[in-house]
């Protein structure tokens, strides 16, 4: 398939150092052979040059300098798209990397559509569907954990599972199609034990890719952690030594905080979107009860609760709501203002939530060290091996998980009913195609269309 030539600046908009404007297509050579002159030979061909190689020059529009750049071409297979390509670094200001963009573009290219270069490598054949999502995956990666996963998708972990399991699956079905046509020469004898002991195992590892896709939720996107507790216990205080910086309202008036306050923070591997909330009391105040219907809402779709505790006050009607809330969930109690004379003891708090407590005070910043080890060890058991364990990041790779499974399942009922053969073929070739759309086999245009559109412009 014959596809024109595209160009776009692959940094940042902004002053830096240096800028790139990347060229994919069949006519990649001819235009930077058009625009390209090297400092000292101005006769420099490009489209003659070996590839892989870089030249040091000016980009000129007729007999205008542009900037002085550093070309380097690299001729298909051999590239990112599969295409000849071409790479101007150019001087990182906003205005001169435009004006090479637009050079480009008069010379015979066209503006790339977003996460185009990507789409190209993927219709080419250079990496399939998987891969290519999660190159959006390491650009918007938030923690270390993240990006360690995103690169692993990369490098192609989900693709190899998908394919190993396929292979399973298609073996079988040539094995049906062959007996059903010639059962006089393939005997299908006992072959319903052969094919369950094919069927469940893959059943268990879908089961298990499908069980990773929360934790892998997890990993990408970040905690969904809530702060809850009553009015004063401290958590805008929390709040506020966990981003570095004054970003929720802290007062000694009960009820300051009426709105959720949404965060984003790091704690070394981990990534938390944190939520302040109203504090949790019952109130005549219409705007401070909406406040405290948010806090409950958000509450409840939350990862984790951080319950806080203000250790100097008794606990009341309000703390016995959260406590009750959080019995069946994920969380993590502070006893706050331990710096002062405490009447409610971490023993106390242990005995009636059952979940870790940890003594801080949020005015002394003394004891937050503790709670990203705790955090930790709720989420991720044992060390993450992103070598070994596969992890669904992925909410499309995770429906076709789902249709995989209930293909298999429906196989598997097939045997229990006595139905006939050619009824298995039918529900594994099921199963074997929608595997095949985690890696972009029989997907259709609109949706490869759309996931290639969250891109940014020049990937």
């Amino acid at each position: 398939m014959k596809m024109n030539t595209i160009a776009a600046i692959a940094t940042a908009m902004s002053s830096s150092g240096i800028g790139i404007v990347r060229i994919s297509g069949e006519e990649s050579f001819q235009i930077i052979d058009k625009i390209f002159k090297g400092k000292g030979k101005r006769d420099k061909r490009l489209s003659e040059e070996p590839s892989h190689t870089i030249h040091y020059g000016y980009i000129c529009d007729g007999d205008e300098v542009v900037d002085e750049v550093l070309v380097l071409i690299m001729r298909g297979p051999r590239s990112y798209t599969a295409e000849d390509t071409v790479e101007i670094d150019c001087h990182g200001g906003v205005l001169v990397t435009k004006k090479i963009l637009e050079t480009v573009l008069k010379y015979g290219a066209r503006p790339a559509e977003p996460g185009e270069f990507t789409k190209r490598a993927f219709l080419n054949g250079r990496v399939d569907l998987s891969q290519a999502e999660a190159v959006i995956d390491v650009i918007n990666a938030k923690n270390d954990y993240a990006l360690k996963s995103s690169v692993s998708q990369l490098e192609g972990a989900v693709s190899k599972k998908i394919r190993e399991m396929r292979e399973k699956i298609i073996y079988q079905i040539a094995f049906l199609e062959s007996a059903l046509d010639d059962p006089e020469h393939i005997s299908l004898d006992g072959y319903q034990e052969n094919l369950l002991k094919v069927v469940i195992p893959l059943k268990e590892e879908l089961n298990g890719l499908i069980k990773s896709a929360d934790h892998g939720r997890v990993l990408s996107e970040g905690i969904e952690t809530v702060i809850l507790g009553k009015p004063n216990a401290g958590k805008s205080s929390l709040l506020n030594v966990l981003v570095g910086e004054d970003r929720a309202i802290v007062t000694d008036i009960a009820g300051t905080t009426r709105d959720t306050l949404k965060e984003q923070i790091r704690l070394e591997d981990l990534s938390l979107n944190i939520v302040d909330t109203a504090g949790i009391r019952k109130t005549s105040d219409v705007v401070e009860k909406i406040g405290v219907e948010k806090a409950r809402s958000a509450a409840q779709g939350a990862d984790l609760i951080i319950y806080v505790v203000d250790g100097s006050c008794p606990l009341d009607e309000n703390d016995e709501e959260i406590l009750k809330f959080i019995e069946d969930r994920k969380a993590v109690v502070l006893l706050n203002k331990t710096d002062l004379a405490t009447v409610v003891t971490a023993d106390m708090l242990k005995e009636r939530t059952g979940h870790k407590v940890i003594s801080i005070s949020a005015r002394e910043r003394t004891g937050i060290e503790n709670l990203e080890d705790e955090v930790k060890s709720m989420f991720y058991q044992g060390e993450i091996d992103f070598n070994d364990q596969v992890y669904i990041t992925n909410v499309r790779h995770k429906n076709a998980l789902s249709g995989a499974l209930k293909s298999l399942s429906m196989v598997e009922q097939s045997m229990e009913d006595g139905v006939p053969e050619d009824f298995y073929s039918i529900d594994l070739m099921d199963a074997y195609e929608q595997l095949g759309t985690i890696l972009g086999e029989s997907v259709e245009d609109d949706l490869v269309s759309e996931i290639f559109s969250k891109f940014c412009m020049g990937k």
